[in-house]
């Protein structure tokens, strides 16, 4: 990316939950911010030039454009990081996505206006000093509040067979047989009173329209693997992400997939929930 030269530049300066099944609930989380160093002014002049610009001159000399960071357009692992930065201060609710979007955009322009800087949308090197200023380098579960973390790697124990590959590190969801991932999908847990056990299991009961007779809520597509624990849909974690939890089951939030796999899925498939 052409800014990665600027972005050390500006490091370097210290600028930087029995079937009966489960459903969702909620659970609160939230950080307190430090505010990281800010980078010195820079700007140098020639050895040994000494001479003033003439009153002409500086008259008409206009301030050069910052550089331009990020825009429009952009994707990456820097975009996903100023956009968590956006999310601590109030500026972005989406994401983080790792892609410059409208969305993002409109979020740069309103911290550049509050601030007074050019609304330009653009994130520049004058606007992310400011960014940087009042936000704290954000964790792997701010980089990720919606998900898209890329799988893990496999479990030993995934890699013969049919298996459902689950990761609590990356909250993800593989399908993989004999060793070859056939399909990802981001997943949600237990909370910590409710939590999602570990270890390898096997689907023993497929349910494609089960309602929990605990919780009288609807578990699209569940797959039972231990006591009332199953692999389902959750409308709640399509709609509300992480900020809620299960039960004790695995959430998955993409319809299209979870319907995919439950068509493929047998009694007997082995499930691995690992860290």
């Amino acid at each position: 990316m052409r800014t990665s030269v600027i972005r050390r530049t500006l490091a370097a300066a210290g600028v930087l939950a029995l079937v009966g099944g489960c459903t969702a609930q909620a659970i609160e989380s939230g950080s307190e911010a430090h505010p990281s160093a800010s980078a010195a002014p820079s700007g140098t002049r020639a050895p040994g030039d000494d001479a003033k610009p003439s009153a002409s001159a500086s008259a008409s000399a206009s301030p050069e454009a910052p550089d331009v960071l990020w825009e429009q357009g952009d994707k990456g692992k820097d975009v996903r990081e100023l956009q968590a930065r956006l999310r601590q201060v109030a500026w972005l609710f989406d994401g983080p996505t790792g892609t410059y979007g409208a969305s993002t955009t409109k979020a740069v322009k309103g911290f550049q206006g509050k601030r007074g800087l050019p609304r330009t949308g653009t994130t520049d090197t004058v606007t992310w000093k400011r960014l940087l200023k009042m936000t704290h380098e954000p964790n792997r579960d701010e980089l990720y509040a919606s998900g898209g973390q890329p799988a893990a790697k496999p479990d030993p124990r995934c890699m013969t067979g049919r298996v459902l590959c689950i990761s609590k590190t990356s909250r993800t969801l593989s399908w993989m047989v004999d060793g070859k991932r056939l399909m990802t999908t981001d997943v949600r847990f237990g909370s910590q009173y409710t939590p999602t056990r570990e270890g390898v299991f096997h689907v023993y009961v497929k349910s494609r329209y089960h309602v929990s007779t605990i919780y009288h809520t609807s578990m699209p597509y569940a797959m039972f693997f231990s006591g009332g624990q199953a692999v389902h849909y959750s409308s709640d974690f399509a709609a509300r992400g992480y900020a809620g939890a299960s039960h004790g089951c695995v959430n998955v939030r993409d319809e299209a997939k979870i319907a995919s796999l439950f068509q493929q899925v047998r009694n007997g498939d082995k499930v691995v929930v690992y860290w």
